[in-house]
């Protein structure tokens, strides 16, 4: 049987950075792989829904913060869930998130944690509009842990005060 559907999980070549990325699950720890490991950005192609790559926009998209998914357990922490990378359109300013794979660049996601840029009062006003909630200063503990365990966390934090002195 032949459909017009491409393959919406196919490797590719990023657009930002021109590393070659595989889709391939085993190596990111995700089924459908949606931006690039090496630089974290992505491409605006889905309009609807995650995996509809019906978006005429095609611009890139860069990463600009992190939030938790959402859980819709009723009995869930009220802050449960996944850390998930915000990404923002280059080309029309839309919002998307996305869950972070294995094989994703640690120290870039460490980075946009960290980021504490004037831009970054604008894309926490644009995140309010449109639902999405940015993790804030007092949630970075938790955030660590979640990315490094406990151990890395005592680790990082210890590294970062003994640059700062």
């Amino acid at each position: 049987m032949h459909t017009n559907r491409q393959n919406i999980n196919a490797d590719f070549t990023c657009k930002n950075c021109g590393c070659y990325v595989s889709a391939c699950s085993a190596l990111s720890g995700v089924v459908h792989r949606n931006h690039c490991p090496y630089c974290l950005h992505s491409r605006h192609v889905d309009l609807f829904r995650a995996g509809d790559r019906l978006c005429a926009c095609k611009s890139l998209m860069a990463p600009v913060g992190l939030t938790l998914k959402r859980s819709w357990d009723k009995y869930a922490a009220q802050r449960g869930g996944e850390v998930m990378l915000v990404h923002r359109c280059t080309g029309c300013g839309e919002l998307a998130i996305n869950r972070i794979a294995a094989d994703d660049d640690l120290a870039l996601i460490l980075a946009i944690l960290e980021d504490g840029s004037g831009e970054q009062q604008k894309i926490q006003r644009q995140c309010h509009a449109k639902g999405i909630r940015l993790i804030n200063p007092t949630e970075r503990l938790q955030i660590l842990t979640r990315l490094l365990g406990d151990t890395g966390c005592k680790t990082y934090q210890h590294d970062l005060n003994y640059q700062v002195i």
